[in-house]
């Protein structure tokens, strides 16, 4: 494909305020010529790709449950709090009043570990201002808002005012250049497959069938696919998106995480079936 060809497509692209769909997909077509000619690698289509699917994602298409968020609350001892922040291992936590749907601010692991060895440390005095956004927004614009106003963390409000949800700015990027992994995350294979509270599993989409069907104590075979992921994807047809749901032989698996390419995270449930 000439670049001048390539470089009209994208003036025409952006330049209309709608963006059609059938633009959008000749607009595709025509990159993956220029990566199957050679004029642009796979990663950078993938990455192309993903500015595309970012466009048209909203907050509640990728924001972490609220029922998954590691919360703290602001009237626990600090020693606990203290605790639990080493054992999440993250940077910031929505911190709460009463009611996880009264956020009252973001604390910062840095700020928590600097500074409570001090006298009268109060968390209230530490905490940063919460960003809320509705579940709708779109997430070109939230990555756009992060950059601008140099935050990491944003919490996703349901129409009625609840928190539905957290979002990171990694979480954004996430969808154009795949899963950005740091040392927190689970990567040795004894963590393919983790027991939650709540009796449920998670588990990361490239464990073995042999070893998941050993865990959970299923009996999973299929010839085409090696991965939990793959046999989910089988199944489907297609690549799931966040929060979707698929039953197959008595257990139900919950995408937890996943890109426009691939699975990363599900959690897994047996269904209790009706006597």
């Amino acid at each position: 494909m000439p670049f001048l060809s390539f470089k009209n497509w994208i003036q025409r692209y952006y330049g209309k305020k709608n963006k059609p769909d059938e633009e959008r997909t000749e607009l595709i077509d025509q990159l993956r010529n220029a990566q199957a000619n050679g004029l642009i690698d796979a990663d950078a289509l993938s990455m192309i790709e993903g500015v595309f699917q970012v466009n048209q994602l909203c907050a509640r298409d990728i924001l972490l449950p609220r029922a998954q968020i590691d919360w703290i609350d602001v009237n626990s001892p600090l020693k606990d709090v203290i605790r639990d922040v080493i054992a999440a291992a993250h940077s910031r936590y929505p911190v709460f009043d009463g009611s996880r749907d009264q956020v009252i601010g973001i604390l910062l692991a840095k700020d928590l570990l600097r500074q409570a060895s001090e006298k009268n440390f109060q968390i209230r005095d530490w905490l940063r201002p919460a960003v809320f956004i509705p579940e709708s927004k779109r997430l070109g614009v939230l990555l756009k808002d992060f950059k601008n106003n140099r935050n990491h963390l944003a919490m996703v409000v349901d129409e009625y005012g609840g928190i539905a949800g957290m979002i990171t700015i990694e979480d954004v990027i996430e969808q154009i250049v795949g899963e950005i992994e740091d040392e927190h995350d689970i990567d040795e294979e004894a963590d393919n497959i983790s027991s939650m509270a709540n009796g449920d599993y998670r588990v990361k989409g490239l464990t073995e069938l042999d070893q998941f069907n050993q865990m959970i104590g299923a009996s999973f075979e299929d010839s085409e696919v090696e991965t939990v992921a793959g046999l989910v994807i089988h199944h489907l047809g297609r690549v799931p998106k966040f929060g979707e749901r698929i039953r197959i032989d008595g257990i139900e698996f919950e995408v937890q995480r996943a890109d426009p390419r691939q699975i990363h995270i599900l959690v897994v449930r047996r269904i209790q079936t009706e006597v």
